[in-house]
């Protein structure tokens, strides 16, 4: 099931929750620590078709940060503080004898460092552009067969524009954003177009909730064949997920959110949704 703990990886980072268009301005910044689990008896198959699966599952506890260098310059960082990837032991249903014992391995998981440039900011619309570096620092192989691991073992870049329109509907102020990007992986694994949106508002001044539509889909131009097995070195993965996350501002900088990202359609990905919760700080 190596392949398909990556993509689980991947939905946490992109339910990361904040104006992910807006640059924050200098000094000021968004920060948070989150817990997610994921936990499937089933996925996706190259086919994109459903078949069943050992029970699997991760947990991670992960920072998130964006700091205003400038007024147009964010620095951002996701490190995944905790990485937890399992296997459930296999029981027979008939006889009750153990067919293969559980494992697990904790590590700390593939580390995002980004820049992101505000490139045009009005009262109509917003565009930025972000780079991140995907550094390998998890583990690249666990577990008896090697397959429960937290990274993947390769260096990757991705170049994203952002878009973000700010409107409204009534009284109530809204922000919808759009973005695409491409992320250059090495070490043989086929390149990715990333594209997805995102619809925002916050109520009351108390209330910030977020739905989310995200895409991956594969450029098939690696060499690395690994598609048969089961494994974190995932390459030709795609998926469609939609998410919603809800964060409620406790005061004017602190708060708690929570977030369901489910997927609905993949390839070589879990077909079970992850569950998030976490703090943060939002300074203006």
């Amino acid at each position: 099931m190596q392949k398909i703990i990556k993509l689980s990886f991947l939905f946490i980072i992109l339910s990361q929750f904040s104006y992910g268009q807006w640059t924050k301005g200098k000094s000021n910044g968004y920060y948070k620590l989150s817990a997610s689990s994921l936990i499937a008896d089933e996925h996706f198959t190259s086919s994109k078709q459903k078949d069943p699966n050992v029970t699997r599952g991760n947990f991670i506890v992960s920072a998130y940060a964006e700091y205003g260098l400038t007024d147009r310059i964010d620095a951002i960082a996701y490190v995944p503080l905790l990485a937890r990837v399992y296997q459930n032991k296999q029981v027979s249903g008939l006889t009750g004898s153990v067919l293969a014992n559980g494992e697990a391995v904790n590590s700390i998981g593939d580390i995002d460092l980004g820049l992101r440039y505000g490139l045009l900011k009005n009262d109509h619309l917003v565009v930025s552009a972000t780079l991140k570096f995907g550094l390998p620092t998890g583990k690249s192989q666990g577990g008896s067969d090697g397959s429960l691991q937290t990274g993947d073992g390769e260096f990757n870049q991705l170049l994203q524009i952002d878009l973000g329109i700010p409107f409204k509907i009534s009284n109530q102020n809204l922000y919808g954003k759009l973005y695409s990007g491409f992320n250059n992986r090495t070490k043989g694994f086929s390149d990715e177009f990333h594209f997805g949106a995102e619809v925002g508002t916050k109520i009351a001044n108390k209330f910030f909730v977020a739905t989310k539509f995200s895409n991956v889909r594969s450029l098939n131009n690696g060499t690395f064949n690994n598609e048969t097995g089961q494994g974190i070195f995932a390459n030709n993965v795609e998926f469609t997920n939609l998410g919603i996350e809800v964060a409620y501002y406790i005061s004017s900088k602190f708060g708690v959110s929570v977030n369901y990202t489910d997927i609905l359609s993949g390839k070589i990905t879990y077909a079970a949704p992850t569950y998030t919760g976490g703090i943060f700080l939002d300074i203006q």
